[in-house]
């Protein structure tokens, strides 16, 4: 049996249920779970041969649960925040104008690491990884301590991009490749390290996908006994070609399918109806709410709306950034400013969303919450900052004025990946000087091989 480890004098929050709060407590973590909290004291002496950690002017948190992210994406930061298709026809079709430069297998990586750097300094301990490819970099982030789902990705519209008008053109040979692909991440990395590692499977989206290739899906989703996730109603273009293909908007064309269920992370839900929202409510699928690049494209998913339909309500960062404090507040923000309410939702209800619902969203029934008996995912805050005193309501505080760089220190599966503020998974300089060494060249490479691109005002392409 390992050494105990007793984090004292704390505040913990729980995000339970009934959303307890313990001050000057203590926490026990051992053989990887939460074995006990309780009063200070009383801890102590029940485990004197602990490793004690002080928590005075600390508060333990359960770690963040992304929801839906693309770690690669760190490389267009400043980017494609500003690069936005149109809400209204004409669709020219595509997510950017400028096409993203192209990684070896290797500078993917270093990005990949980069991004899990940000999110673990930023709080999280789970993240849905949604893209293609994965198995070049599963092993680097299985490295990282992080918990994990890993989403391959289908489709089989060939030469198109999310929001693309036009016909329809199904490749096969492009859907056997992602069937195949998913197939194999699964073989080979499913329920590794004792299951913090979990494969699950993505269409791209609907306007991406043919009826066929969304049916196999679902069927293989069922075979493997998997979370499946999707892009879903995320700009109006995709509503304008799943449309016109299909004739109805995207999350009836998915029900019809048969690929909306209860393990289905629908990720963004932006564009919809109200009929689509109650559609997608009756599957009881989770949504992933990406509200900070929402906000960056002028979106905002009706979150109350989806909820009171029976959608299960978690958060995402997806594309560019990985800070899920900045998340939960943009989602409370926008969602206050949508309803016209400056009480609702709560900030409580905002830390569920990132914590208690991620983790069921994505499987993991016994994290996301801090109770005894749970798994030991779990984060240390500095209360002492001069932005987060007096911590009266130390869950409003946080949400509404807390840092990433708040985060000192982040558990997972009982184990210490960040101590101190110092990430202990990775060799963090070498892999931010790595990153921006790669990013500069690919972005240069790109341009001057097509000179007719248009540069964003104040880019920068000196080396470093």
């Amino acid at each position: 049996m390992a050494q105990p480890i007793l984090i004292h004098d704390a505040t913990i929050v729980t995000a339970d249920e009934a959303g307890s709060i313990h001050y000057d407590a203590a926490l026990v973590v051992q053989d990887r779970r939460i074995s006990a909290i309780g009063p200070a004291a009383e801890l102590a002496a029940r485990y004197p041969d602990a490793a004690c950690v002080d928590g005075r002017g600390r508060a333990i948190l359960p770690g963040f649960a992304n929801t839906h992210t693309h770690l690669a994406r760190v490389l267009a930061r400043g980017i494609y925040e500003d690069l936005s298709p149109p809400h209204t026809p004409p669709f020219r079709g595509g997510l950017a104008p400028l096409p993203l430069p192209p990684l070896t297998p290797d500078q993917e990586r270093v990005m990949v690491q980069l991004g899990a750097l940000e999110a673990i300094r930023s709080g999280t301990t789970l993240v849905l990884e949604e893209g293609v490819g994965l198995d070049a970099y599963a092993g680097a982030l299985l490295d990282t301590g992080l918990r994990l789902v890993l989403c391959e990705r289908a489709w089989d519209r060939a030469n198109a991009s999310i929001g693309q008008p036009g016909p329809f053109a199904a490749d096969a040979a492009l859907a056997e490749a992602g069937l195949s692909r998913i197939a194999e991440l699964h073989e080979r990395w499913n329920g590794r390290e004792d299951g913090r590692l979990r494969i699950g499977l993505a269409a791209w989206a609907p306007d991406l996908c043919s009826p066929d290739l969304l049916a196999r899906l679902a069927k293989l989703r069922s075979e493997l006994d998997v979370l499946a996730t999707i892009h879903l109603n995320q700009v109006w273009g995709e509503v304008a070609a799943v449309q016109e293909q299909r004739g109805v908007p995207p999350t009836e064309y998915a029900a019809r399918t048969g690929f909306l269920c209860d393990r289905l992370v629908a990720a963004h839900c932006r564009c919809m109806t109200a009929d689509e929202e109650r559609i997608l409510g009756a599957s009881r699928a989770a949504v992933a709410v990406n509200s900070a690049i929402a906000a960056r494209r002028g979106l905002a998913a009706r979150i109350a709306d989806l909820e009171r339909a029976g959608c299960l309500i978690t958060l995402g960062t997806d594309n560019m950034a990985e800070d899920m404090v900045e998340v939960m507040r943009t989602a409370l923000f926008m969602e206050r400013v949508r309803r016209g309410d400056g009480r609702q939702p709560t900030p409580e209800e905002a830390l569920v969303w990132a914590t208690r619902n991620g983790y069921r969203a994505l499987g993991v029934s016994d994290g996301g919450w801090l109770a005894t008996g749970n798994r030991a995912d779990l984060v240390i805050v500095d209360l002492t900052k001069p932005h987060l005193v007096p911590a009266l309501r130390v869950v409003s505080c946080f949400v509404h004025q807390g840092q990433a760089a708040d985060v000192e220190a982040v558990m997972v599966d009982g184990r210490w990946i960040m101590r101190d503020h110092r990430v202990l998974t990775m060799d963090e300089g070498a892999i931010v000087a790595e990153a921006d060494r790669i990013a500069r060249a690919a972005w240069r490479d790109l341009f001057a091989r097509q000179p007719d691109l248009q540069r964003p005002p104040g880019f920068d392409l000196d080396a470093r």
